[in-house]
Order: C-alpha cells, then structure tokens, then sequence
C-alpha cells in the first residue's frame, strides 16, 4: 500500500511540486534537468515527511525518495550530481528519525560515486563527521575530515566564491571534530584569525562555518567574538537561497539544525554574560524552532530544555535566588525527552544515546536535589551516575555545570548534541 502511495507521491512531486525551485548549477557540473527534477522531489519528500513528523509520514517520505532514486539511477551516469542530492535528503530523514547507522550508509554512498560534483561530496563528508560525532564516535569522525580536506587539496584551485566556501567548510568541520576531542590548539589551524576569515567573501560564510567558528572562540573564551559569529550562522542558516549549491547539506548539518544550534549556543553565552533575560528569550525562541520542526517529543527538544535548565541555574546562583521547582521540572522533562536510562541502570560499557546532554541534564538535576535536606542523598546518587558516564576531555562535569571562568565555560552544540 505504502509503494503505491509512494509511486502516486513521485508522480506528484514531478508533476505539481508543493513549493517549485530554481536549478541548482552544482560546481563542476552543468546543471541539467536532473538536478532540478531531484529539487522538486527532495522538497516534496521533506514536506511530506515534516507534515505529521510521525513513523508513517517519514516512511513514506523515504520511499517517494527510493522510487525517484531508482529512476534517476535508470538514467545517464553523468546526472549522479542528482542521485547524490536524493542520497543526502535521505539520509536527512533518518537522521531526524534517530536511525543514525542508516543515514551514515546513504552518506557514504554519496562519498561512492564515482562523478558526482565537489559540492555533493563535501557535503556528504561533513555530514558524515556530524553523524560520527552525535553518536560518539570520535575518532572515527576524522576519517572523512580528513579525506575531504586532501580531496580539496589535490583538486586544482580556482578564485571562485564555491571553491573558497568548499574550503572553509572543509576545515570548519575538521576544527569541529577536534573541538569535540577537547583539542583547542588546532581551532587557529582550521579557523584562523578573525581578520583573515573576514578577509573571505560574504557568501563563503555559511551557516555550518559561522556555528563552528563561533564555538571555538566561545570555548577559547572570547566570548565578544564568539558572538559575532553566532549571529552570523543564525543570519546564514535562515537565508535558504537554494540557487547557491554551496548550501547544500545533510544529516544533522541542515539548515534547520545549524539555527537551533546557533540560537542554543547565543542563549549559553548570554548566560555566560550574566544577560538571563536575553538569554531566556532567544532559549525560548529555539525551544520554538525544535518543537515546529522535529515535534513536542523528539530528543532534540530535550537538548534545548537542558540548555534553559542550566541557564536558571546559572541565574539562581548569581542572584541568589531560588528557582528549584523550574529546574527540575525542565531537567525532569529533558530526561524524559532524551530517554535517560534509569538509576538503577549498570553503567559500565552502557551505550547512552546523547550521552553528555544526558550526563548535563542529570548532573544539573542532582544539584537541585542535593541543596532540599531531604532529598540530598537522592541528589547524591544521581550525581555519581552522572559522573560515569561523562566523557568530555576539556571540562569535568562539576566545572561543565558553573561558570568559574570564560575558557571553562559549557558550550552544547544542538546539531550534534555534543558538549564543546
């Protein structure tokens, strides 16, 4: 039943597309009719699969994507530009559904062809280092870092404003990978100086790059700077002009993903400003964004309500203030969202699906609990489970959860869903 509402939906998509795009000229290609026609079917397929963000709307939206695939593949091998940006939708989808393994397959499927464009590749790359990153496999990320980054390099240079954009993006997600690792020394290598970043046309500057430089200087601690990039991937990642295929991206690297991260990293710094009524506003608009975009029930919105969590933490110790009852309530939540194994739960090897948000949300949870005279010794076993399954190298839980100093700050990157 589903393959004939698939087939119906193909015709459809091909026929009366929801929301009609301009061709896109992908770089190093020369933008015929199949890139279009994977367009008007990618946009119909995330419409479609976003209308009721349920496990029937997602699947049908991967098999108008798999019936278009198959056709595009029936066609001259010199359109694989086409059945790569039908390979990164799809992979787009499952991510959003939680099947990371999946969604890896299909990116490395884009990686596989053998004549597709520069552009489809590094933004299966850079999809491919998200996806390694939000499960934890960090070392494994750097593999397509790297072989995006000597791609780049053994491929003959151009002045072009796409070649530069491609770079950038190739060392923004290598500094990413190391960030994540606790590595700050190399951010100078793969960011550089504000000035020479400035130095690079407007158009270089997307959303995902913008994002990435912004967290380096944040974790750095130069927290003026940092945000000057965070407006900048906010201003970028909601600009979607799709006749510029530099914009091209997938898995948790999206558009919609790189603005929630962007208004969740402005709203920690904030924080760290001591600017809480600014902060709670841009928290509570990207509280919106997860909740319109992925559901009132999807993990990503448990990521956004640890972030407010903390941020009534931060306020309630500097003010001496009291706002327990927010906290857990929002912690309580957070977990709830996240699918936090139990206390009773054996810790040791356990896999934990967003594991430092996880660890975050209960370590701010426990200190809730550890300050109410009879709840201390609930609060005190919380925090011990929470301390196990931390992994950050550049912060300890305790100092991920106080503000004693700029370059010891917390900084959750919301497209990831990991702690900088």
């Amino acid at each position: 039943m589903l393959r004939f509402a698939a087939k119906r939906a193909v015709t459809a998509a091909l026929k009366h597309p929801r929301k009609p795009l301009p061709t896109v000229r992908s770089y190093a290609t020369d933008g015929r009719d199949a890139d279009s026609v994977s367009l008007q079917m990618i946009n119909y397929a995330l419409n479609l699969a976003r209308s009721q963000k349920s496990g029937e709307s997602y699947a049908q939206a991967l098999l108008v994507l798999e019936q278009g695939l198959s056709n595009l593949r029936r066609v001259d091998s010199a359109h694989e530009d086409g059945v790569g940006m039908v390979l990164l939708a799809m992979s787009t989808i499952l991510a959003e559904r939680g099947e990371f393994g999946d969604a890896i397959e299909k990116l490395q499927e884009v990686v596989d062809l053998e004549r597709s464009s520069l552009v489809v590749k590094v933004a299966a790359w850079e999809g491919l280092v998200g996806l390694h990153l939000e499960t934890g496999q960090d070392v494994t990320s750097s593999v397509p870092a790297d072989e995006c980054l000597q791609l780049l390099k053994n491929t003959p240079k151009d002045e072009s404003s796409t070649f530069k954009a491609l770079h950038l993006r190739a060392n923004a997600v290598k500094g990413l990978a190391d960030l994540v690792t606790g590595d700050l020394t190399s951010g100078n290598s793969y960011f550089g100086d504000n000035t020479s970043f400035e130095s690079q046309e407007t158009r270089c500057c997307t959303g995902n790059v913008a994002l990435s430089h912004g967290e380096f200087l944040h974790a750095s601690g130069k927290l003026s700077a940092a945000e000057e990039f965070y407006q900048k991937a906010l201003k970028a990642s909601e600009t979607k002009d799709f006749s510029d295929a530099t914009v091209l991206a997938a898995g948790n690297m999206v558009s919609e993903k790189v603005s929630l991260g962007a208004s969740c990293a402005l709203g920690q710094l904030l924080t760290h400003l001591g600017n809480f009524q600014e902060a709670e506003e841009i928290l509570t608009k990207a509280l919106t964004k997860a909740e319109t975009h992925f559901g009132s029930c999807h993990p990503n919105v448990g990521v956004v309500l640890t972030c407010i969590a903390m941020m009534f933490g931060h306020k309630a110790r500097l003010e001496r203030s009291s706002s327990l009852l927010i906290q857990e309530g929002l912690y309580r939540r957070a977990l709830d969202l996240l699918k936090a194994p139990s206390l009773d739960t054996e810790v040791t090897d356990m896999h934990v699906d967003k594991r430092d948000i996880v660890a975050l949300a209960r370590g701010g949870y426990a200190q809730t609990l550890s300050v109410q005279q009879y709840r201390k010794e609930e609060g005190e076993r919380m925090r011990k489970w929470a301390e196990s399954i931390w992994r950050n190298c550049r912060l300890s839980l305790a100092e991920a959860l106080e503000i004693s100093e700029p370059s010891k700050v917390t900084v959750i990157d919301a497209r990831i869903n990991r702690v900088i």
